[in-house]
Order: structure tokens, then sequence, then C-alpha cells
């Protein structure tokens, strides 16, 4: 198996990076990781001599190159089957990627007004149009998944085990942190584990450590 190689953007400010990082992390995975600055003069060049779209994440395994986060997720879930990084249970498994596709496609308001930012604290800003309608419905899955799946899956994240969904959510929980957001019980202990999951604290504690720092960040 040829090796795999990761170029990300800044781990301080980058949710679609963190995403397919840890899907990759969670899977015991061995990769090089290339950190492309972003928002710098030459960010679309350097980011350019890995792929075509001039985005981060990327991977690329060989000749092979796998760009979007969500897919990246899938091709390690393919990579690793015997990790379960998709619940065994095919209803189960259904729900967990339609809500990636859906952190995927929507929640453009809290992306856009609460941007990750894990280094700083924003008590109640962000609170733009859509925003709680937004966290709202996050919230709201984290709940029913829980209950419906978590809570006898062998595990503190939605379907029991962390999956690629807790992977695609782990974003939201860190703009949850940042912006002071006000959770339930049941949110609350979900995004206590998420943050607390050992790959996500490895990536805060290289997000603390990063020279750069970006105003008004949106990736």
């Amino acid at each position: 198996m040829d090796d795999l190689v990761l170029i990300i953007g800044n781990k301080n400010y980058s949710s679609w990076s963190l995403r397919a990082w840890l899907s990759l992390s969670a899977a015991g995975a061995v990769f090089e990781e290339i950190l492309v600055p972003l928002d710098q003069p030459n960010t679309r060049q350097e980011i350019l001599k890995h792929w075509r779209n001039g985005r981060v994440p990327i991977l690329k395994q060989g000749d092979n190159v796998v760009w979007e986060s969500l897919s990246i997720c899938e091709y390690a879930a393919e990579l690793f089957p015997e990790v379960g990084l998709w619940p065994q249970d095919i209803r189960a498994r259904a729900i967990a990627r339609s809500l990636c596709c859906e952190v995927h496609a929507e929640f453009n308001s809290i992306k856009t007004h609460m941007p990750m930012n894990i280094r700083s604290r924003f008590p109640n800003e962000g609170r733009k149009p859509g925003v709680q309608d937004d966290i709202n419905r996050i919230t709201a899955v984290w709940r029913r998944a829980r209950e419906r799946y978590g809570r006898d899956g062998g595990g503190p994240f939605l379907f029991g085990p962390f999956t690629n969904a807790d992977a695609m959510f782990a974003p939201m929980v860190s703009r949850m942190r940042t912006y002071a957001v006000e959770l339930g019980d049941i949110e609350t202990a979900y995004s206590e584990a998420v943050w607390s999951y050992p790959p996500v604290q490895e990536w805060v504690r290289a997000a603390h450590a990063e020279p750069w720092v970006i105003e008004n960040a949106e990736f």
C-alpha cells in the first residue's frame, strides 16, 4: 500500500481539515501531514501543487487523490473496514451517512458567523439570522442520535463508538465552546466526550501551538 499524505490548513481554523484528519486518526492510519498556512499570498499556489481544486483537505496515496472531507472520510472507512468508521447496523449506518451529508451541505449560517477558532473565546457573539436555527438542528441531531443509537452502542458518541459522523460534527463541538452556546445535559455530555477524545485533544494542542493568526477566518 502506498503511503498516505494529507494536506490540511491551519489547525486553529480549518474545520474541514479537522474532519478528514480525525477520520484517518480514528482509523489508526499512519499518514504524512502537510500543513499549508491559509490566507497567505501564496496559499492557493501551494495547494495547487497538490491538487487542482485549490482547497484543503486533500488526501494522496500514490497517484490516487481524494478531495473533499466527506470523500476522505468514506475512503478511510474503506481502507480500514475493521475499525468501524460507520455503524454496523444498516439503519444506523444510513442515518450516520445522512447526518454527514447534512453537515457537508447545510448549516451555512453557523459556518459563516461562528467560524472555528479553537484558541479564542467569543461568548454570545455570532448570533446572526439563521444561526440559532442551525444550533437548534445540530443539538437536536446530537440528542436524538444519542437517545436512539448511542446509549446502547458501547461508547459516548452519536452511535456509541467514534464514527465518521462524530468526525464531521467535531468542528461544531468546537464552535459551541468558542461561542459559549448553552447546551442541554445530553448534548453537553456528547460535546465533552468529543472534546476529550485523544485525537481531538492532539489537534487542539497543535492548534494552540500554531504561529499563524488569521483575522475573521472562515474556513
